[in-house]
């Protein structure tokens, strides 16, 4: 297949490119001018150095999908909502509509586990069809382009799949987030202050990320017209204490993880799990 694919250059889409090109798939990459790979690429796609809200459609002309995986600050902290609404909602909205202008019906975007917000509590599993109540500014926006993407994908006859990311990690993520910051005093001896590590979550590795996103590529399963909503992850329950016991042992670590020494962070919903078996039809 011929893909476009947004956000190359990003911790999930790096491990994309990687693992599309490795599957014979031609690739057209997106990137922001200035923007280098998160991995060392074994070979190189073709790059597109333009901003997100540009026009593609000289690239998109004989592409078989978009895969959209870029997304504005996804980290803490998050950029205002009126930044996130332009780039997450109107920026992806327009690519939408350049892709199915140029014959592009197979789409898939990238969203992320906390559009569920206070919406996930008290669900063991969350359920894709769960109505999503998101408070802070990048899930909202993240949220909000769910609902428009799916109302263009129904008015375009789109083959649109949102897949939700449930709490990735792996080689390449931002250095500031837990298991890289927790990687690193692992390797320099030092201890790692934490928060109690009481939230409940479902990890899974970039790569396994990325093949979820490979696989959909192919799913026959998605009709014109009735986009899908589903949840990437494993199923599986595990305290962030757990995941970083796991990972201090792991990696022979000589300090000590220090439970308790931080807080937790605002507003965060205690237990995040995915329900991988089901989807939602919009």
């Amino acid at each position: 297949m011929k893909l476009f694919v947004t956000g190359g250059t990003g911790f999930v889409g790096s491990h994309f490119l990687q693992q599309a090109m490795d599957a014979g798939h031609e690739v057209i990459a997106q990137r922001r001018p200035g923007s280098r790979s998160r991995l060392l690429l074994t070979r190189e796609p073709t790059w597109v150095d333009r901003a997100l809200d540009q026009d593609f459609n000289v690239e998109l002309a004989g592409c078989d999908a978009v895969v959209h995986l870029a997304s504005h600050t996804p980290n803490p902290p998050y950029a205002p909502l009126d930044e996130c609404l332009y780039w997450n909602v109107y920026a992806t909205t327009c690519l939408l509509q350049q892709a199915a202008a140029k014959g592009v019906s197979n789409v898939l975007i990238a969203g992320t586990c906390f559009e569920y917000g206070a919406g996930a509590e008290r669900q063991e599993f969350v359920h894709p069809a769960t109505e999503p109540r998101p408070t802070q500014t990048y899930p909202i926006s993240k949220a909000a382009a769910t609902t428009a993407c799916m109302g263009l994908a129904r008015q375009m006859s789109l083959r649109l799949q949102v897949l939700r990311i449930f709490q990735v990690y792996g080689d390449g993520e931002a250095a500031s987030r837990f298991w890289p910051s927790m990687r690193a005093a692992a390797r320099e001896g030092r201890d790692f202050p934490m928060s109690a590590g009481t939230q409940i979550r479902d990890f899974i590795s970039v790569e396994d990320v990325a093949r979820q996103f490979l696989a959909a590529l192919t799913d026959d399963s998605v009709e014109p017209g009735r986009p899908v909503i589903r949840n990437v992850g494993t199923g599986r329950a595990q305290s962030l204490l757990e995941f970083a016991q796991v990972w201090w042992t792991t990696w022979n670590a000589q300090g000590q993880l220090q439970p308790g020494q931080n807080g937790l962070r605002p507003g965060e919903v205690p237990r995040l799990v995915a329900n991988i078996h089901d989807r939602h039809l919009g």
